[in-house]
């Protein structure tokens, strides 16, 4: 697999994490239920399996974690957010905390993508508020590497 459609696989997995995300909280599925309503889909053949896997295992995992440390860097309480933006945010910051194989700026980037298409008006903002504020705390070397040069 090249590099560009390994990275397209995996921004379809964040497509893809985003919907699991907002069903788990709208309709309160577990993972396993949301495991095998997604694996059913089409897209699913499309995406960084993988990585939908884990990322969703992990986010379920550690959920109160990340809620903990999404408050940090948001302006109002969690159960104010929009779900797709929470959603947005939850794949984020687990990126931002978990993942140092994936650049800040892509995980940004990843995150306001996701809000342009999924999310509301201008949600895009809002998200890329939050993760620069996430990834000046989680990544503070890799944000000062990159601003210096």
């Amino acid at each position: 697999m090249s590099k560009a459609s390994a990275s397209s696989a995996r921004t379809r997995a964040r497509e893809l994490l985003v919907q699991a995300l907002y069903q788990q909280q709208i309709a309160g599925h577990d993972r396993a239920e949301l495991e095998r309503q997604f694996r059913e889909q089409t897209a699913y053949e499309r995406v960084d399996q993988e990585m939908f896997d884990e990322t969703l295992t992990a986010i379920l995992a550690t959920r109160d974690e990340l809620d903990a440390l999404i408050t940090e860097f948001i302006d109002r309480p969690l159960a104010q957010l929009d779900p797709v933006e929470l959603a947005i945010l939850l794949i984020g910051s687990y990126e931002l905390k978990e993942r140092i194989d994936v650049p800040y700026r892509v995980v940004i980037n990843e995150g306001v993508n996701l809000a342009k298409r999924f999310g509301a008006l201008d949600g895009h903002k809002y998200v890329n508020a939050c993760l620069d504020k996430a990834a000046q705390s989680l990544r503070s070397i890799e944000v000062k590497a990159k601003g210096s040069g």
